[in-house]
């Protein structure tokens, strides 16, 4: 992701653009979310997160992507490349309802690092 190059701004989504979303995931990802709505616990979320980066990792490690360590990086050990990690974004901002800008993208390498990034933005953002 290039931050000299900002992705077009998309319209807000919907709760029908999320309910979308919640389909594609597993079914343990979609009871994760759920017990994050009801709780507002955003640790909740993190097998939502490894559901989204399971359908768009680009290749496939040895070792399940829950049982990475947290500082296994997002590029050089997964193999990540830029559209797979907007995708990701795209995913994450729709589910979420968050924005994510390139630039703070360009600070997230590891597991612990998209963690606790997304867990900032979800629990910063306004409520619905």
């Amino acid at each position: 992701m290039n931050p000299s190059h900002p992705r077009p701004s998309a319209p807000p989504a919907t709760s029908t653009d999320r309910e979308e979303r919640l389909r594609l995931l597993p079914t343990e990802a979609r009871a994760a979310f759920a017990r994050f709505q009801d709780s507002g616990d955003v640790q909740a979320l993190d097998p939502v997160l490894l559901a989204i980066l399971n359908d768009f990792l680009p290749q496939t490690s040895a070792q399940p992507l829950a049982e990475q360590k947290g500082d296994t990086r997002l590029v050089e050990d997964l193999g990540f490349d830029s559209l797979a990690l907007t995708e990701v974004v795209f995913f994450a901002e729709d589910l979420f309802g968050i924005t994510i800008t390139n630039e703070e993208m360009l600070h997230v390498h590891t597991l612990d690092d998209l963690r606790g990034f997304i867990a900032r933005k979800v629990s910063a953002r306004a409520p619905r």
